[in-house]
């Protein structure tokens, strides 16, 4: 079907095309919008009675009229009667400014004043947006184009990263912000995680490398998001959609899962580990229900985790990742303990531990004869760590009955498996400790650290964390132990497998090398004082006040391989929503 020209090149003294930028005016009725791609004319270096083509994306529309002022239009409307009917109309016209994304003949001179400017099919949009490479395969959404321009003009195209730029070896790690709620941050994550463990599941697809393998390790933040992601989702929205309404939204997500090749089921291979509780309360370091918790561990798919001294004791660091320890009094007390001084060699449990930190404080007691480190850092120390270690369950003397170590478990991880954390119910500190502990023994497992031990872990771990701002911010002291972990990460990990997708409300909070170091952006709504932030200035005008109001289920992405920034939609969680 022949394509219809939409509008015309505009070019004139004080608006020039250039390499990367052109106008065109089009019918004031024609409705196009932010995002949608257009095809111009242009100059053709093999043969001049025909055209290459540009594409260009929408950034901008404006609506302009021959009046020479705003008091033109109240003048001829009788000095503001807003009944009366102008005897002669104004001439207007819309205009669309829009940046050139590629070239089909690889020609980039200004586009010619007149050109005509058409809209772009289903491949011409694939094409310009990069989306046709035979490398992406793994769905992150879909797009719709034109969507405000009548049923016959509008296209819903699948989306799809190439793997090698999200999760390696090209570029890895994946930062996605947004406020919070509305943002559906952890919802847009997990839509990812799915489509890689689909991906991996199903090699038969060619998705993916078929020597290839992957893991994933997930922290629970925040209530029990994350605690029944193995089981299906009932779409009642905690009992607000009645059972027409919940069919009807199952339907909707099962058909767009179907659309982009994904399987309608949550996730596969799913274990959950739990902080120990005391064990008069109901699982009280969850916010699982003790019924829930116990249903899980007779299934054999949950677990309660435990920190030992033996085990454990060399990554008492994590405590003080937000403790600024300028004069690194606190890394000298860590390896005073390593190294077994001051009697610390001896000691085989934490209350042995606890004793023996409280006689470094007393000058008259203290074994450090040579006083190497002040009583006063000492006290520090000790302040620190008592409030998270007395009386915890989460510190034993050892793993045992229903009770397990991370790092046992961690060592045993295998291609496919999801491990799901949970550290919603404990304290920031506890969190975090968590958290470092994690994703140390992730980067020893992947550098072969277990080997001996009989460990066979995957190509690849995923690791996904919400709040990443909690560890990795500009306030964040630089001598933290999980910043340095995170650096670490983002900056090699990508060499080793191990890949983190972090999420955070304020992006503009979040360390510069972090995010530096993340091939793919995912930009959620926002608010617009955090929009003004230099984290932005790459991101178009208009797209900063889009971002003010995009809705639930939408991102704007940024990929190596996509041309443009894409405005995308992704369905609803296919796994069990827990509404508190």
């Amino acid at each position: 079907m022949e394509q219809k020209a939409i509008g015309r090149i505009i070019a004139t003294q004080n608006k020039p095309t250039s390499v990367d930028n052109f106008a065109f005016w089009t019918d004031s009725k024609l409705i196009l919008n932010p995002f949608d791609i257009v095809k111009v004319e242009h100059v053709n270096p093999r043969d001049p009675s025909k055209f290459s083509y540009s594409y260009g994306v929408i950034e901008d529309i404006s609506h302009i009229t021959d009046a020479a002022s705003f008091l033109t239009n109240y003048i001829s409307s009788d000095f503001g009667d807003v009944d009366i009917v102008a005897p002669t109309l104004r001439v207007g016209m819309n205009y669309v400014d829009a940046k050139v994304v590629c070239n089909n003949m690889g020609v980039y001179i200004p586009l010619q004043s007149d050109a005509k400017v058409y809209l772009a099919d289903r491949d011409e949009i694939e094409y310009a947006l990069g989306l046709d490479n035979k490398n992406c395969k793994l769905p992150c959404g879909y797009l719709e184009m034109y969507e405000n321009s009548g049923d016959e003009q509008r296209i819903t195209l699948p989306v799809k990263f190439d793997p090698r730029f999200v999760i390696g070896p090209e570029g890895a790690h994946l930062n996605i912000s947004g406020i919070s709620g509305l943002a559906a941050k952890t919802s847009y994550a997990m839509f990812l995680l799915k489509a890689i463990q689909d991906s991996y599941l199903n090699h038969a697809d060619d998705n993916l490398e078929q020597d290839d393998s992957a893991a994933f390790v997930l922290f629970n933040v925040k209530g029990k998001d994350l605690m029944g992601i193995h089981l299906l989702n009932d779409f009642k929205d905690g009992g607000k959609n009645s059972d027409e309404q919940a069919k009807q939204e199952k339907e909707k997500a099962f058909s767009i899962y179907e659309d982009l090749k994904l399987t309608p089921e949550p996730f596969k291979n799913v274990r959950y580990f739990v902080p120990n509780g005391d064990s008069g309360r109901e699982a009280q370091n969850t916010f699982l229900l003790k019924s829930e918790l116990d249903e899980y561990m007779e299934q054999g798919i949950a677990k309660q985790f435990v920190f030992t001294y033996e085990g454990d004791k060399d990554d008492l660091d994590l405590f003080f990742s937000n403790v600024d320890d300028s004069n690194q009094t606190i890394d000298a007390i860590q390896e005073y303990i390593i190294a077994g001084q001051g009697g610390f060699n001896s000691v085989n449990t934490w209350s042995g531990f606890l004793d023996l930190v409280s006689k470094h404080t007393d000058p008259k007691e203290s074994p450090d004869i040579k006083k190497e480190i002040p009583v006063v850092s000492w006290r520090k120390f000790r302040r620190i760590i008592s409030k998270t270690l007395k009386n915890s369950p989460l510190f034993e003397n050892r793993a045992e009955g229903n009770t397990i170590r991370l790092e046992e478990q961690l060592q045993n991880l295998q291609p496919n498996d999801v491990y799901v954390i949970d550290v919603a119910h404990l304290s920031e500190i506890m969190q975090g400790f968590v958290f470092g502990d994690v994703v140390r023994i992730i980067n020893r497992l992947q550098q072969g650290d277990y080997d001996e031990q009989g460990a066979t872990p995957p190509k690849k771990v995923v690791v996904f964390i919400d709040e990443l701002n909690k560890y990795a911010s500009t306030d964040t002291p630089k001598n933290s132990p999980i910043l340095r972990q995170i650096l670490d990460v983002t900056e090699r990990g990508r060499s080793l497998g191990v890949v983190l997708f972090g999420a955070e409300q304020f992006r503009s909070a979040i360390h510069d090398r972090v995010k530096g170091n993340c091939s793919t952006h995912a930009y959620g709504r926002t608010n617009a004082i955090e929009a003004t932030k230099a984290d932005y200035k790459v991101v178009p005008a208009t797209y900063k006040n889009i971002l003010t109001r995009l809705d639930q289920g939408e991102y704007l992405l940024q990929n190596p391989i996509f041309r443009s920034m894409l405005k995308i939609k992704f369905p609803k969680p296919i796994y069990k929503q827990f509404k508190q």
